[in-house]
């Protein structure tokens, strides 16, 4: 975040002493760089979502082995 923030103040400095043609250059470089920091941020939001998914579902396995093996308990050698 704090590098698109530097970039727009970066950008909103060099449009004060640029051409029109540099300032609309310059507007959409800006603005690219904004898609691509909202995209990164929808990309680690679905990939946390997806680990937190992984981790229920292996949560949940664990607990259904532990069940099981608790109803089926390990046989033990006679003595």
């Amino acid at each position: 975040m704090r590098i698109a923030l530097f970039a727009a103040a970066a950008a909103a400095l060099a449009l004060t002493a640029c051409s029109p043609q540099t300032e609309d250059n310059a507007a959409a470089t800006a603005d690219a760089a904004g898609d691509t920091v909202a995209s990164a941020a929808d990309d680690t939001a679905a990939n946390v979502d997806a680990a937190a998914d992984n981790a229920a579902a292996a949560t949940n396995e664990a607990a259904e082995n532990v069940d099981a093996s608790i109803q089926t308990p390990a046989e033990t050698p006679a003595q």
